[in-house]
C-alpha cells in the first residue's frame, strides 16, 4: 500500500492511499488483466484483454504501458484528452497485430481508469470494467458498461438484476482493438476526503454484487478490504481474472 502519496496542484494538496490485487482466477490459465497504480500522480486504471493464447495479455499491458508513458500534466481535461490519445494510438497497434497474426483473432482489452486532482476526478472507459465511488456508506457506479446486457437494462427489456447472469453476459460493445473507431466515455465529478473509489474488472463485479462491495469498502484497512474481495471471489470460484484497485482521498 502507498499510504501519504500526495498530488499537489495549483495549490489545493490531495494525498491518497491505495491497495491493489490481480489474480489469475482458478479457471484460466494466464493473467490477460493488467493494472496501472501510479498513486503519486493520482492515476490509476484496470485492463481486461482478451482474445486468449496470450493475445489479451499482450493489449492490456500495452494500454498499461501507454498510459503510464503519459506526460505529467496536472490539467484533469488535459489528461484525459492525452490518455484518450494513447489509446487511440493502442487500438491502432493493435489491430495491426491481429491482422498480421497467420489466424483472424481479435487482440482487444477494456480499460477503466481514474485520475483525480484540484478535488475533482475524470474517469475514462471502454467495456466493462467498472469504476464505482463510494461516499457516506452509498455506492455508485461512476462507469457505465459498455456491454450488451447494459444496452438491455436501458431499454427496459431485462432488470439490472438480471444482466449479471445473462446469459450474453460477456459480450462488450466497446474495447480497445476491435474496432477502428475509439469512443471512449469520461466522467466528472467531485473528488472528497473520505471518498472511496474502487476500479475493478468484471472477475469482480460479476461475482461480488454492489451492495456487498459497498459493504465490504467500509470494513478495515484497504489492504484487509482487498484481501477480503480477492478471498470472496476465489471462495466462490472465481472464474475469470480478477483486478481490482482501491484508492481512498485522505
Amino acid at each position: 500500500m502507498l499510504v501519504g502519496a500526495s498530488h499537489e496542484c495549483g495549490g489545493h494538496r490531495m494525498r491518497f492511499e491505495c491497495a491493489s490485487r490481480t489474480n489469475v482466477g482458478l479457471k484460466r490459465k494466464i493473467n490477460e488483466d493488467s493494472i496501472l497504480v501510479e498513486t503519486e500522480r493520482g492515476l490509476w486504471v484496470v485492463a481486461d484483454g482478451m482474445g486468449g493464447h496470450e493475445a489479451g495479455e499482450i493489449a492490456s499491458n500495452m494500454v498499461t504501458d501507454a498510459l503510464r508513458c503519459l506526460p505529467a500534466v496536472t490539467d484533469l481535461d488535459e489528461l484525459a484528452g492525452l490518455a484518450v490519445e494513447a489509446l487511440r494510438q493502442v487500438n491502432r497497434e493493435l489491430i495491426e497485430l491481429a491482422r498480421a497474426g497467420d489466424r483472424q483473432q481479435t487482440i482487444g482489452t477494456t480499460v477503466v481508469g481514474i485520475a483525480i486532482a484540484d478535488g475533482f476526478y475524470r474517469c475514462f472507459w471502454m467495456g466493462d470494467s467498472r469504476a464505482y465511488l463510494l461516499r457516506g456508506g452509498e455506492i455508485m457506479r461512476v462507469s457505465h458498461d459498455h456491454s450488451l446486457v447494459q444496452n438491455l437494462v436501458d431499454a427496459g427489456m431485462i432488470k439490472p438484476e438480471e444482466a449479471e447472469t445473462h446469459a450474453n453476459a460477456n459480450l462488450i460493445t466497446r474495447a480497445v482493438g476491435v474496432a477502428e473507431t475509439v469512443e471512449v466515455d469520461i466522467a466528472s465529478g467531485e473528488a472528497r476526503s473520505g471518498d472511496v473509489f474502487l476500479l475493478a474488472s468484471d472477475g469482480l463485479t460479476r461475482v461480488v454484487a454492489d451492495d456487498e462491495l459497498a459493504t465490504e469498502l467500509q470494513r478495515g484497512s484497504l489492504d484487509e478490504v482487498a484481501d477480503r474481495l480477492l478471498d470472496t471471489v476465489l471462495e466462490r470460484g472465481a472464474p475469470d481474472n480478477v483486478s481490482l484497485i482501491i484508492v481512498r482521498a485522505l
